[in-house]
């Protein structure tokens, strides 16, 4: 029982209560998510299970894809359709000067993370503050668009693709958005597709999955190469100590042993061989 599980996580669940019931149902010892998901927001969520949550760096830094709606004309203190209503303003963009606004997030920016947010300051969650009324400003930080496609829009909504680094965060692209076109706006919908190579199409609700649609960890690295160690090669590595290998520098490589047991992950630099994370 040692994996990633994809889950397909339905609007008006927290992540941490998808960990925790999957925790309880399977009785595994420990689950951990790879990246939140608002409670409103739907869509892929990974479970990294037992060992595979030493693993779980290696995603969380991952890319993510989403499709969003957007609606213009009102604005809320959250940035999403769960807040208090706080502006209205007539909406008059035409659909070029959405499009064109839309497609001006796309490059490198720096983006300020909403006051509703699980971002911490001095220790707290600024949802926390937020709720008591207490607004606290974070830095901007940087962050990149990759790509956007598939842009619609009619009757005030406008909903799109976008593929973006870590630390998105879509409810103040919409802010933004409304900011830019000067009749405000707010994310009324949002589900994640993609996180690394995986796809929300794969991905099961919480009633559906089973520990049968477990991934295993190695499968999740597998468009890494792979190499075979001898029982004493083994050992140094287990070791943490360095195998001599006549290669170029390889970043990520998935490790085995002569069984095809698979023992971790490591990388070579300097003809030598090196864990990163064993099993």
């Amino acid at each position: 029982m040692n994996g990633f599980l994809l889950i397909y996580k339905e609007k008006g669940f927290s992540s941490n209560e998808i960990v925790q019931n999957i925790k309880k149902n399977f009785l595994l010892k420990k689950v951990g998510h790879l990246g939140t998901l608002d409670p409103e927001a739907e869509g892929l969520l990974i479970l990294a299970i037992n060992r595979a949550t030493k693993f779980s760096n290696y995603f969380l830094n991952s890319d993510k894809s989403y499709f969003v709606e957007i609606r213009l004309g009102i604005v809320t203190d959250t940035d999403d359709g769960t807040g208090k209503i706080i502006k209205k303003c007539e909406v008059s963009c035409s659909k070029e000067n959405v499009k064109k606004e839309i497609k001006s997030f796309l490059g490198e920016s720096f983006q300020k993370p909403p006051f509703f947010s699980a971002l911490k300051h001095k220790g707290k969650p600024l949802y926390k503050y937020a709720r008591n009324g207490q607004f606290i400003d974070k830095e901007p930080r940087k962050i990149e668009i990759k790509q956007i496609k598939n842009i619609t829009y009619r009757d005030s909504i406008c909903s799109f693709q976008l593929t973006c680094t870590k630390g998105t965060y879509i409810r103040s692209l919409a802010r933004d958005l409304g900011e830019n076109l000067g009749c405000g706006a707010h994310m009324k919908s949002l589900i994640r597709l993609t996180q690394h190579s995986f796809d929300v199409e794969n991905a099961l609700t919480i009633k559906k999955i089973s520990t049968s649609h477990l991934i295993k960890i190695d499968d999740a690295f597998k468009e890494y190469k792979k190499i075979t160690l001898n029982k004493e090669d083994l050992k140094i590595f287990k070791n943490g100590r360095r195998v001599n290998i006549n290669s170029k520098p390889i970043d990520i490589l998935r490790i085995y042993d002569q069984s095809n047991d698979f023992v971790g992950i490591g990388s070579i630099l300097d003809n030598h061989l090196k864990h990163k994370q064993l099993v």
